[in-house]
């Protein structure tokens, strides 16, 4: 089983950028086929961000992060990011960095279908 940590959270102001960066150790994410990002606000379940291929980094996004949110992936570091633009009060909450063994085409977005996943940091964006 792989160990997920995430890193890069903290304090913005609105309109401002984080990257958020997800190590792998332990199994590398060659194990994996598709990594992803989900986050959860206080009292809100947890919500899709965005989803990569390992192989051929195919990525799908959420439609409220299209255009602000980038995922990419370093296989050689074996490290997944996040780099999140623009953001405002609403995308307050912990993000976090997950792995599954399959490549989903069509329900990516469900949080049931990742087998690994890291134990979170938190964003908090100030108005």
């Amino acid at each position: 089983q792989v160990t997920l940590v995430e890193s890069g959270g903290g304090l913005v102001q609105a309109g401002g950028s984080l990257r958020l960066s997800c190590a792998a150790s332990g199994r590398t994410f060659n194990n994996y086929a598709m990594m992803g990002w989900f986050r959860q606000a206080p009292g809100k379940e947890r919500e899709f961000v965005a989803a990569i291929t390992w192989i051929g980094g195919i990525t799908y996004y959420a439609d409220s992060m299209k255009g602000r949110f980038t995922i990419s992936r370093d296989n050689a570091k074996n490290t997944l990011y996040l780099q999140m633009n623009i953001l405002n009060p609403e995308d307050t909450a912990v993000y976090f960095c997950a792995a599954s063994r399959i490549h989903y085409y069509y329900t990516y977005s469900e949080a049931n279908r990742y087998d690994a996943w890291g134990q979170g940091t938190q964003v908090t964006v100030s108005s």
